[in-house]
Order: structure tokens, then sequence, then C-alpha cells
């Protein structure tokens, strides 16, 4: 698909004016913010949710239907791996105790460095893939590795989450003094007791936790879109609007992930197939159509076996 600078220079100009708006909100609606409601976080994540297929009409007005479903596809795909990662934000923000109003300090910064990050695995990922074929096998390895890590890595996730926070805590610790004191949103401070040093707050620890942990996601998730396309706008656009939702997403699905205990196995399913796919890309050709098909069918099987058999904590007293 043949994309012109234009394109990439609008989507950007979409992308920042969509954040300026966001963060103004935020920020002129500060003390509200931090009584920020379940309804207002699904309000929320469905506006990110409605400019992504807004673009995707965009796409399938300049582009056609095969991209706007091949963007769909790589959209939806994205967003569905993306709440792995609140299952590992729930694990981290209960091990270093971070009250809810910092958490979504911690979860703007790692989302918005998350942005260029994304972009530099994307692109070593497609210099790769473009310039050593053989290298999709370790990465559909890799995909149905991170599978099989969903579906028995739960107690192991916690237990190398809990090593992590005590291993960033003591390597920060080392670099600049850590107040267990919170200063609202501030992940330094000066403090005069200690001759005005900056000393970082327990926000620092865990933002560094949360980029560290999005770095390993993206190896899992970019990985498995490229089973879908290879082409860097598609690739690139869904990965940025499903991180952009990703903090209203935490919101939403942080008191209530746990409920859904069989999620795990829908998102192992999906990666397997992609994992299959990269792999057998050479002798068998998915249609899109059949993979935003198994993306919906995965989800929807395993929300519905979670409400009709849920866990033993799940069940009403």
């Amino acid at each position: 698909m043949h994309v012109s600078r234009w394109a990439w220079v609008l989507f950007g100009i979409l992308v920042l004016s969509a954040l300026a708006l966001d963060l103004g909100f935020l920020r002129s609606r500060r003390d509200e913010e931090r009584q920020l409601s379940l309804r207002a976080a699904a309000i929320r994540n469905g506006a990110w949710v409605a400019l992504s297929l807004l673009f995707c009409l965009g796409v399938l007005a300049v582009y056609g239907r095969q991209a706007a479903l091949t963007y769909l596809t790589a959209y939806v795909l994205e967003q569905s791996l993306s709440i792995d990662n609140v299952f590992v934000f729930v694990v981290i923000f209960s091990e270093l105790r971070i009250p809810p109003a910092q958490q979504r300090s911690v979860l703007l910064w790692g989302v918005l460095s998350a942005l260029v990050m994304r972009g530099l695995l994307i692109g070593a990922g497609l210099l790769l893939l473009n310039r050593f074929h053989w290298v999709v096998y370790p990465f559909g390895a890799l995909i149905i590795f991170a599978a099989f890590r969903l579906l028995f890595g739960k107690q192991k996730q916690q237990e190398l989450v809990a090593a992590a926070c005590s291993i960033c805590n003591t390597w920060v610790a080392k670099i600049i003094p850590i107040t267990p004191q919170y200063h609202g949103g501030s992940f330094v401070v000066r403090q005069a007791e200690r001759g005005g040093r900056l000393v970082a707050t327990p926000l620092l620890v865990a933002l560094i936790i949360v980029e560290t942990t999005d770095i390993v996601f993206a190896l899992d998730s970019v990985p498995a879109v490229l089973a879908i396309t290879r082409d860097p706008f598609i690739v690139y656009t869904s990965n940025i609007f499903a991180m952009l939702g990703l903090r209203s997403l935490y919101f939403v699905l942080a008191g209530v992930i746990d409920r859904f205990r069989y999620l795990r196995v829908g998102l192992a399913a999906i990666l397997i197939f992609f994992g299959a796919r990269l792999l057998l890309g050479d002798i068998l050709d998915v249609p899109t159509e059949v993979s935003l098909g198994v993306i919906a069918l995965s989800l929807t099987l395993s929300v519905v076996a979670s409400l009709r058999w849920p866990g033993p904590s799940a069940r009403p007293a």
C-alpha cells in the first residue's frame, strides 16, 4: 500500500490533537479526575475506540476495503492483547501500593513513552523481516511461547513482577534516593531536609517497571500484528490507537478483570493462531476476514465462559 507523507502528517496531527484535548481536559478538571468513576473511564475509552474506528473509515475512503479491513483486524488484535497489560498493571500497582489517583500519572507517561518505543520496535521488526525471511520462525515461536506464558504463567508472572519491583527499587536507589512518600503526581522532588537534593517517589519506580513490561508485551504483540500485514502505516497506526486507549481501558477493567477467569485462554488462543499463521505463511494464505473472526470468536467464547462458570472469588456472597 503506497502511503504518502501527507498521510503520516495527518495521522500525527490527529493523534497530537486528540492527546492535547484529552490532557487539557484532565488538567481543567483535576479535582474531579481524582474521583474518576467507572462510567467516566468507560466514556473516555469509548471515545478513543470511536476515534480509531473513524480513522478506519478514513482508510476505507482513501485506500479501499481491503486496507480498511486489515487495519481493523490489526487494531482489534492489538486492543485485545493490551488486556494482558491490564493484568500486569494491576499486579504492579498492588505490589507497589500505588493509590488510584497516582496510577493515572504513571500510566499517562508510560503510554506516551510507549508510543516512541513501539515505533522503534515496529521499524526494527519490519527491517528484519524484509531483509531476512527466516526471522519469521523465531518471531512465530515467540508468539506461541507468549501464549503458553499466558496459559500457565499467572503465578510466575506475579512472582516476576514482585522481583522486578524489588530489583528496581534497589537499582533506582543507587542513582537517586527514594522517598516512600507521595508528592501528588511528581516522580522526583526536592527535599529541604536533604539539602535540596532530588529524591525519587514510588511513582518513578512504578513508571520504570511499567515501561519495561510494555517492551516485553511489544515483543509479543508486534510480531503478531506483523503476521497480518507488513505495511508500516497499518502496523503503526493500529498499535498507536490501541496504546492511546490503554489508560482508560485499565480503569474500566482493573476492578473486574479477575472475574473473567477464561480471558487469558482466549488471548492465548489468539496468539497461537497468529503464531501459526506467521510460521505457515509460505504455504497457507489465511484471509484477513478469517483472522478477524478468530479474534472475535476467541474473545466472545472466553467472556461467555467466564460469566457462565465464574471462579469462587467471582461469585456473589
